[in-house]
């Protein structure tokens, strides 16, 4: 996929990568040269994970099961 570079240095990645990545508004990422390629990562502060095409945080906090799930969300509702 092309795209161009601004006078001012900027560069636009499209929607369709980003998502693929995870780097959303305001995200922080980390910017490296690897050979002649610039490498663009999302910064989380936990190792990044993959499920098939997916990108995936790993799994933290406590587990709820079904009756703890439905009184969060009713507590939410009043």
């Amino acid at each position: 996929m092309r795209t161009t570079i601004d006078r001012a240095g900027r560069l636009v990645i499209p929607r369709g990568l980003r998502g693929q990545v995870g780097l959303r508004d305001g995200g922080e990422v980390d910017v490296a040269i690897r050979g002649a390629s610039i490498v663009i990562e999302p910064v989380t502060g936990q190792d990044l994970g993959q499920e098939g095409p997916f990108v995936v945080i790993p799994a933290s906090g406590q587990v709820m099961d079904d009756d703890a799930v439905r009184e969060s969300r009713l507590g939410d509702q009043r």
